[in-house]
């Protein structure tokens, strides 16, 4: 079936950013006493932030103490991603991730953005990409403009009521987390995409439903064909 949307994630999969966001969620939870290790954060990566804490936090000696402190430690995680994403020189896109956005534009389809960011996060990103201003990128939708986030198809379905696309089956999702995966087997997807070279390997991708497993977004067009 053809494809008319290809939703993309972003941090891991589109932005390379040298895996800030697992330091910083860390960052933060150390700022309030709590170590964890990057393996925990990416066992809860690609879900809405707030809570990923949540999920870090009711799994630690620590739950009781900073049970009620969730909102000051994303407060501290959401400044620390903005000076990172406004300021730091290793943010970039991911290599071909451009010019896979316009073959996929010339060849029809839409393309859009969801994350587990919240939209402030989200606008910091766009405005230093410009994929919006330069009319490669067709929609966003960020994790608090949804009832869920992800694992749940929320952002997706928002998607496809903003773009005019019915189907799901004619979606594509593509995206570099477990919960990325769970999102789109969850809105029943036509396409399910793994990205193997982001915050997860090939290995620890494979057990989630999918349909493909890429190493980055630039091989997409060559999987659709284009």
């Amino acid at each position: 079936m053809k494809i008319d949307l290809v939703v993309f994630d972003m941090a891991g999969t589109t932005v390379h950013d040298e895996d800030s966001v697992n330091r910083c969620l860390r960052a933060a939870l150390a700022e309030a006493g709590l170590t964890v290790s990057a393996a925990a954060v990416n066992e809860v990566m690609g879900q809405p932030k707030p809570e990923a804490l949540r999920l870090l936090i009711d799994r630690s000696p620590l739950r009781d103490a900073l049970s009620t402190q969730v909102e000051t430690i994303h407060a501290d995680f959401v400044a620390r991603m903005f000076r990172f994403y406004q300021e730091d020189p290793s943010v970039r896109e991911i290599a071909g991730t451009r010019q896979t956005f316009a073959r996929l534009k010339q060849a029809g389809i839409q393309v859009a953005l969801n994350t587990g960011f919240s939209r402030d996060i989200v606008e910091v990103l766009l405005d230093r990409l410009g994929w919006v201003e330069q009319g490669l990128v067709d929609a966003t939708v960020a994790s608090d403009e949804v009832l869920r986030g992800r694992p749940h198809p929320d952002m997706i379905q928002r998607l496809m009521s903003l773009v005019g696309v019915a189907t799901p089956q004619r979606v594509a999702k593509v995206g570099d987390t477990p919960v990325d995966l769970l999102e789109g087997h969850h809105a029943g997807c036509g396409m399910v995409i793994g990205v193997t070279q982001g915050t997860h390997t090939r290995e620890q991708l494979e057990p989630f439903p999918h349909t493909h497993l890429i190493g980055t977004v630039a091989e997409l067009p060559g999987l659709l064909g284009l």
